[in-house]
């Protein structure tokens, strides 16, 4: 019986490739685009359950928002959005699903941080802090979980190649970062997906509770 594998921000960049990888393994697709289910909202969430009662194997919890602000100009809006859709989203999400997970004692979950949960950067403290606790709702369900076979773990994206860096970050721009990247370039968005893809998968029998960066050794430099 094939499997179904359950991803937010699967429109563009990361998300979409992350879809891709999935596909072409054979997995059912789920999806929900934001009209179907905002991540900003408990109540869409919440509703999105109720009326769509699913059973996965796998759940990516990709999507995010950036506020870039310094920290006396952030505002409470950038605040509560960010830790919704970072934070808040990812755990009503798994809440949702697990159960039956545990039930057939075998499922995986992959939360998507970014470099910046792991090095700082300034204007960043809203993202930072939701992507760092977005780590802290893995290590304690790889704790909680482990005993019903189901992995889990996150991944941290360093610099890449996606519709949103090309509009945010300029070709000269790109071209001063992947200086102190020691690949020397950006990640493609499939490179990402591979490793979402394994983590995710049934590959992936054994690795559970990580904190797992693809950066290109930007973050050792």
């Amino acid at each position: 019986m094939g499997k179904t594998v359950f991803i937010t921000g699967g429109s563009r960049g990361i998300g979409k490739a992350i879809v891709d990888a999935f596909s072409r393994n054979g997995y059912t697709i789920i999806a929900p685009t934001r009209a179907e289910m905002d991540l900003s909202s408990d109540s869409s969430v919440l509703n999105y359950f109720e009326r769509n009662k699913i059973q996965v194997d796998c759940i990516v919890n990709n999507a995010g928002i950036n506020p870039l602000s310094q920290i006396e100009n952030v505002n409470d809006c950038d605040i509560e959005e960010a830790i919704n859709i970072n934070l808040k989203a990812p755990i009503l999400i798994v809440r949702s699903l697990v159960s039956s997970m545990k039930e057939r004692k075998y499922g995986h979950i992959v939360n998507v941080s970014s470099i910046w949960g792991v090095v700082s950067k300034e204007k960043r403290t809203v993202y930072s802090i939701t992507k760092n606790g977005l780590h802290g709702l893995t290590n304690t369900l790889a704790v909680e979980l482990g005993a019903y076979n189901i992995l889990v773990n996150t991944v941290c994206p360093g610099f890449t190649n996606t519709e949103l860096t090309k509009k945010n970050v300029s070709t000269d721009e790109a071209k001063a970062i992947a200086t102190n990247i020691p690949l020397g370039r950006f990640a493609e968005p499939a490179e990402i997906a591979s490793l979402i893809y394994f983590l995710g998968s049934e590959q992936n029998s054994y690795i559970t509770g990580q904190k797992i960066v693809i950066d290109g050794g930007f973050t050792v430099l």
